[in-house]
């Protein structure tokens, strides 16, 4: 048995099988709560399961996805709140991360379409040169790199890869916001607008489709970033957990449509599609 915060926990009680039911369902787009039904186990369980292999798969992804050689990667920055929305902190909480707005940022390969790297944090520069830092030291050679407006990007990618990059922004234009209390689709976008940065990004590659994209499959992997639930993450260290065992789980186990094979197996890292009970194996 382990012991962590005065609690002792009985992970060792749990067999392989019941520990993949539990992946299974939560990779699945389930909230913590019906995968406590679903599965016949409490929260405490759940939770500590899902600690235990986030820091694993967080620890597994660092030693493995190293030396790509992508050629085209996209970035960018998907929205999610920790404890409440912004505008109900309670005051005395207001200033603290891990509480209102978080944000994952995230970087895939455009071929084949492989997450390189994400981080959980704010929207500000001090986390886009940790996560640009992080992106330039898992990529062998040089690669074109396209993201959205954010003007962190300029000095964090600069800082990261120097001049030894093809750096381009794609900024979408939308025009004025005429949503309605039952609407939440974006405004209409007017015009899309790229600009390069460094180097001599191919026009033709300027895009974010691929990362835009992969936002949807994880909002639909991981109930903590679909809209209007109450599945949002209450702390922010179980986000960073969710979203480690998430994009493990996109890496190496689910197949891609349009591969016909998982990212991982496109960009050389495996030569199998990964079944959950090698990701729970992580834990021994």
């Amino acid at each position: 048995m382990l012991e962590r915060s005065g609690i002792i926990t009985r992970m060792n009680k749990l067999s392989t099988a019941e520990r993949c039911q539990i992946i299974s369902a939560f990779v699945e787009g389930n909230s913590i709560n019906s995968t406590c039904r679903m599965t016949g186990r409490s929260k405490h369980t759940v939770l500590n399961l899902l600690e235990d292999l986030g820091e694993a798969r967080q620890k597994f992804h660092d030693e493995k996805v190293r030396g790509l050689a992508a050629k085209k990667v996209q970035c960018d920055e998907l929205w999610a709140f920790c404890y409440s929305k912004q505008k109900n902190i309670p005051a005395h909480k207001i200033g603290r991360f891990g509480y209102g707005d978080v944000w994952t940022w995230t970087a895939i390969d455009a071929d084949s379409k492989l997450m390189i790297s994400w981080l959980v944090g704010l929207r500000d520069i001090n986390y886009a040169i940790q996560f640009m830092t992080d992106v330039a030291d898992r990529l062998l050679n040089r690669v074109q790199l396209t993201t959205d407006g954010l003007k962190s990007y300029l000095y964090a990618v600069d800082c990261a890869f120097g001049e030894d990059i093809d750096f381009a922004q794609l900024v979408k234009v939308y025009g004025a916001d005429r949503s309605t209390p039952t609407r939440y689709s974006p405004p209409k976008l007017t015009a899309i607008k790229t600009h390069a940065r460094i180097g001599s990004p191919a026009p033709r590659d300027i895009s974010t489709s691929y990362v835009e994209r992969s936002n949807l499959t994880v909002r639909m992997m991981s109930r903590r970033f679909t809209r209007l639930t109450n599945g949002f993450s209450k702390k922010v260290e179980n986000m960073k957990h969710a979203v480690a065992i998430t994009f493990t789980f996109y890496n190496w186990c689910r197949v891609h449509q349009t591969l016909r094979v998982t990212p991982a197996m496109e960009a050389g890292l495996t030569d199998h599609v990964w079944e959950i009970e090698e990701l729970v194996a992580l834990l021994n």
